[in-house]
């Protein structure tokens, strides 16, 4: 199924089917189970079963389309597309031509099998995590395996044994291309599906605790809050699931009308009735973001927009409220790794 979709602030988007999601455009931050994220537009998202996504902007269009799953798993080579392994993956049509050609009208071609393989040919160019292709199904085995043992009494010495073939050895590939051992993995994917029996259903945290590995649910607990922050029970009550907390939208809704005159916290914090200290620690457990970040995001986007449409450097800086066209300059390469005259030109070139 193929849908053009404006989706709603703050909603929580459940995915029922392996979905990509292309960004067609809208400016601020998404989340995906429990991360978020910035500056998505053009790029194309690819989410599993039992995901979800939230949008904390009303300006998105967003095309979407939804694949059987009989054809995901045709071909190994495309689960790299759904099972994210640290981040959540994407694919940036502005580096792929045949992407832009396939989505090139609002209208999809009936053969979606088409855009999975252009996509997953495109991920292993990107390569994010520098492997070859052969490491990738070794690290996507991996991963596999996890998912579907994590909440068993299951440790990496089975993926280690598992995983002997082919000459590998399981820990060090996976510590050397993704930065995490194999025990990081299996702790990650317990709190994260921790997390959504917490907020998403009415179960017991000792319920949730059992169900998902942890023999000890005061153990559970103080491994939740050493991660979070929170107790599971303040995490529940801070998501804010069922009667979707405005807190994000409000906060959202003052950046975008303040951010290139305001930088202050205490701005902010006086708009939204609460002290500096209470407002951070808020934004921080609602959207997983410093007030700081969410600020220098609007910047940022803002300032894209601005240069896209061949705006000259000097009047972007000013319009943003910096003094000094450096300073803008300064900036926007310390946050997006390029200068403005940089990104203008590879804009120009994709």
């Amino acid at each position: 199924m193929v849908q053009k979709l404006h989706p709603e602030i703050n909603k929580v988007y459940f995915i029922n089917k392996y979905t990509l999601l292309h960004i067609i455009s809208g400016s601020g931050t998404i989340q995906v189970d429990f991360k978020n994220y910035n500056d998505w537009q053009d790029k194309a998202i690819y989410l599993e079963k039992g995901q979800y996504i939230k949008f904390f902007s009303d300006d998105f269009v967003v095309r979407k389309i939804e694949f059987p799953s009989k054809t995901i798993f045709e071909k190994k080579e495309v689960r790299v597309l759904f099972k994210h392994l640290i981040s959540l993956g994407y694919i940036n049509f502005n580096e792929c031509e045949e992407c832009k050609r396939y989505l090139s009208n609002t209208v999809f071609s009936k053969n979606t099998s088409e855009i999975i393989d252009i996509s997953s040919k495109q991920w292993y160019w990107q390569n994010p995590f520098k492997a070859s292709k052969q490491e990738y199904q070794i690290i996507f085995d991996i991963k596999d395996i996890i998912d579907e043992n994590y909440y068993g009494n299951f440790n990496n010495n089975d993926l280690t044994q598992l995983m002997t073939e082919n000459g590998y050895e399981a820990q060090t590939l996976v510590k050397d291309k993704i930065g995490l051992s194999i025990k990081n993995l299996i702790s990650n994917k317990r709190l994260m599906e921790g997390k959504k029996k917490i907020v998403f259903t009415d179960k017991s945290i000792q319920e949730v605790s059992y169900e998902t590995g942890y023999k000890d649910p005061a153990y559970f607990n103080r491994v939740f809050k050493g991660t979070t922050g929170m107790t599971p029970s303040q995490f529940r009550n801070d998501f804010d699931y069922e009667n979707r907390d405005t807190f994000a939208q409000n906060l959202i809704e003052l950046l975008k009308t303040y951010h290139t005159e305001q930088r202050p916290l205490a701005f902010y914090a006086d708009k939204m009735n609460l002290s500096v200290k209470a407002l951070s620690k808020k934004t921080r457990a609602k959207m997983n973001a410093s007030l700081g970040q969410l600020i220098r995001n609007e910047l940022i986007s803002t300032s894209k927009k601005l240069l896209d449409q061949d705006a000259p450097i000097k009047e972007v800086a000013f319009a943003l409220g910096f003094e000094e066209a450096n300073h803008f300059s300064h900036f926007f390469k310390n946050y997006t790794g390029t200068t403005p005259s940089g990104y203008r030109t590879k804009k120009y070139n994709s």
